[in-house]
């Protein structure tokens, strides 16, 4: 069995955390995002709300290594929804100005609707909503996507690697059924959580023989499928740049069928290029981590389940701002935290893959599962 480790740094004093407290010149001036070393502003957090997920997807939470054997997080250490939202509110103060809750897979989170709301009430500075959004496997959706709505949501993201119930099978090493997810999209859109997205996770020799059947079956529905390239995400996936196909064959493969234009986006922040079909069928979108490094325009900071605040996907250390929620600090003082931390990130792990740096594929990374994709 392998053993998955959840990386973290202690930089403070014993006992402390990693996390002290920083002085209110860390914060930015008003009116303006936090940037980091690199100038890239503080636009998105992605809120983990579990490390548990009834899938084990075999290059998320392969089950050699998420077995029964495997130890989750118990709840006493996850943040309480009211902890989240404050956590949220200081992160909106400092440029936040969209929320995607992650797992794990979210709709395992009990009661994850009073979350929504919470977070939902959140206003920036200017007045305007935040945006919130949910990734999930969408096993729960069907039940969860009205009360979701209800409570706030403005979207969601299903992940759905293949049409073929026996590929959706072996990929998710699940027997739920395919059909279920198809039903849940469906409902998420009927309750107005729309568009869906809908994440395929392409790896070469597995499921690439899907992406015209999942381009077949979303064209013209409202919906927008996007191709993301297989990661090297965590340690346990067994990663393998032979299993890599690039996004531009991607688009090759769907253009011979439907011809395709590419849609502009501003690069700040963009994590999918955007295509459209040329007859107006809608949208697809291709995420191309490996291929095409999106460093440069990254805005999105990661919480763990626990409160441990991530600068990058790939990143080896967190930095505990529970310590500070639940030692007594302000929210001055969380932001001037927060805001301090971002200051000093330099993350651009995508760059360096692609730069072939030595080494660097042997950094030990956080897992997926924990952290959220």
């Amino acid at each position: 069995m392998s053993k998955v480790i959840y990386l973290t740094e202690h930089r403070g004093p014993a006992g402390s955390g990693d996390v002290q407290f920083a002085g209110a010149d860390a914060l930015p001036a008003q009116g303006q995002p936090a940037r980091d070393a690199r100038a890239r502003p503080l636009r998105d957090l992605r809120i983990s709300v579990t490390d548990r997920c009834n899938f084990r997807c075999t290059y998320c939470m392969p089950r050699d290594a998420f077995d029964s054997n495997h130890v989750f997080l118990p709840h006493a250490q996850l943040l309480s929804f009211e902890e989240m939202a404050r956590t949220a509110a200081v992160f909106v103060r400092l440029g936040v100005r969209k929320i995607r809750l992650t797992g794990g897979e979210p709709l395992l989170r009990k009661n994850i609707e009073t979350l929504v709301g919470l977070l939902a009430a959140l206003r920036t500075p200017e007045g305007d909503p935040v945006e919130l959004t949910l990734t999930t496997n969408g096993s729960l959706l069907a039940r969860k996507a009205r009360a979701l709505k209800e409570a706030g949501l403005s979207r969601v993201t299903v992940s759905m690697d293949a049409l073929d119930p026996a590929l959706f099978a072996r990929m998710s090493d699940t027997d739920f059924p395919v059909a279920d997810v198809l039903r849940g999209i469906d409902a998420a859109a009927a309750a107005g959580l729309a568009p869906v997205k809908v994440n395929m996770v392409v790896r070469r020799g597995v499921n690439d023989g899907q992406i015209l059947p999942m381009a077949r079956h979303f064209r013209g529905s409202g919906h927008i499928l996007r191709f993301i390239e297989y990661m090297d995400v965590g340690s346990t996936n067994g990663w393998n740049m032979a299993e890599v196909l690039p996004s531009a064959d991607v688009i090759a493969r769907i253009a011979e069928h439907f011809p395709l234009a590419p849609l502009q986006t501003d690069p700040m922040g963009r994590v999918a290029e955007r295509w459209t079909y040329a007859d107006g069928a809608g949208e697809i979108g291709v995420i191309s981590s490996v291929t095409q490094a999106f460093c440069e325009g990254c805005t999105r900071a990661r919480l763990s389940p626990e409160g441990r605040l991530f600068l990058c996907l790939f990143a080896s250390r967190g930095h505990d701002l529970r310590a500070l929620i639940r030692g007594g600090a302000d929210d001055d003082q969380l932001a001037a935290a927060v805001a301090g931390i971002w200051a000093a990130r330099d993350d651009h792990y995508s760059e360096r893959r692609l730069a072939d740096t030595p080494d660097v594929l042997r950094d030990p990374k956080v897992e997926m599962s924990y952290i959220g994709g």
